[in-house]
């Protein structure tokens, strides 16, 4: 599903993405839109815009996510903007994209999401991070990964999905969830990105 306010980035991004054999099953022209429509719908993933009249996309996102946490959202922004990029880790979103990207990094995200792997722009990416790197300190996280689970986390950093973690650490992919989910529960974490994010900033991984 499209949300954006802009029609001609909706239909472009509509016939793109159909060409390459996704299924734009809606538009919304607002958040408040978005919501309802997502409700009703139930698509898979949503490619978001941040801002729209009547309802934002970061708010939109938080609604969405308490009443479809199945569905992931991939944020669209015009600028890099920490403070928005921050609170779009919090309102529950996968993907970080900035509207100058290609088609290609929009079908790639798209494609990420979908199974569990995150999706940032890599104009994003440094500055997202170095935002989180300066947030509130992590008192409220006192407990410590194992080496294996610092071992994961830091190719999970390095952008290595499940089956790469994998052949790289010669375990199963079973046992790579396994410890992604040990994980995600000590670093009070939601999902992959979370956990990196939160990691960098404890100093327990690194950003190469």
């Amino acid at each position: 599903m499209l949300a954006d306010d802009h029609r001609m980035l909706r239909e472009g991004l509509r016939r793109t993405l159909q060409d390459l054999g996704f299924d734009v099953v809606a538009e919304a022209r607002n958040g408040l839109e978005a919501v309802d429509l997502a409700a009703a719908i139930q698509p898979d993933v949503i490619l978001m815009d941040v801002e729209m009249p009547e309802l934002g996309g970061i708010e939109a996102t938080l609604q969405l996510k308490e009443r479809l946490p199945g569905t992931f959202v991939v944020m669209l922004t015009m600028h890099a903007d920490q403070q928005v990029l921050t609170e779009a880790i919090r309102a529950g979103a996968s993907g970080y994209l900035v509207k100058d990207c290609s088609i290609d990094e929009i079908a790639s995200a798209i494609d990420a999401v979908v199974t569990g792997e995150t999706a940032l722009s890599p104009r994003l990416a440094a500055t997202m991070l170095a935002e989180v790197r300066r947030q509130e300190s992590s008192s409220q996280t006192e407990r410590v990964i194992s080496p294996r689970e610092e071992e994961v986390l830091q190719l999970i950093a390095d952008g290595c999905s499940t089956p790469e973690v994998a052949e790289q650490l010669f375990i199963s992919q079973k046992t790579v969830k396994n410890h992604l989910a040990s994980i995600y529960q000590k670093l009070d974490a939601r999902d992959r990105t979370q956990a990196v994010l939160q990691a960098v900033r404890m100093g327990i991984v690194s950003l190469n």
